[in-house]
């Protein structure tokens, strides 16, 4: 996944020790836009999950998450998969409410991980 003139940045950055994620969207391999509370949480994640191995890192390498939602509603369904995917201790975790995200997504996720 490399940027392109309408996402100038990278997925994924090392640095310092870590694995620095570009913020995630619930997009499907053909640009379209998940639908669905859990399934636009779990594309925008799978998305975050390409982008860490790309260089080798792993969910279970996460250790700060931040979700962005458009209705913070979507918390309870971000705490739940939260729960779903890590034990503890799990990784630290922010949700900010947003009143807008691109292509009209409800969710993006982005990452801070252990370098492998």
């Amino acid at each position: 996944m490399s940027s392109d003139p309408q996402h100038p940045y990278s997925p994924a950055v090392v640095a310092c020790g870590l694995v620095f994620v570009s913020g995630s969207l619930p997009l499907r391999e053909d640009g379209t836009v998940v639908g669905g509370e859990r399934a636009a949480l779990d594309a925008a994640m799978d998305t975050a999950r390409r982008r860490m191995a790309t260089v080798g890192a792993r969910l279970e390498d996460v250790v700060k998450l931040t979700y962005f939602v458009t209705d913070m509603a979507l918390r309870d369904v971000a705490n739940q998969q939260f729960l779903d995917l890590w034990p503890e201790p799990r990784p630290a975790r922010t949700v900010v409410g947003v009143s807008e995200l691109p292509y009209g997504s409800v969710v993006e996720i982005d990452a801070v991980v252990k370098a492998p």
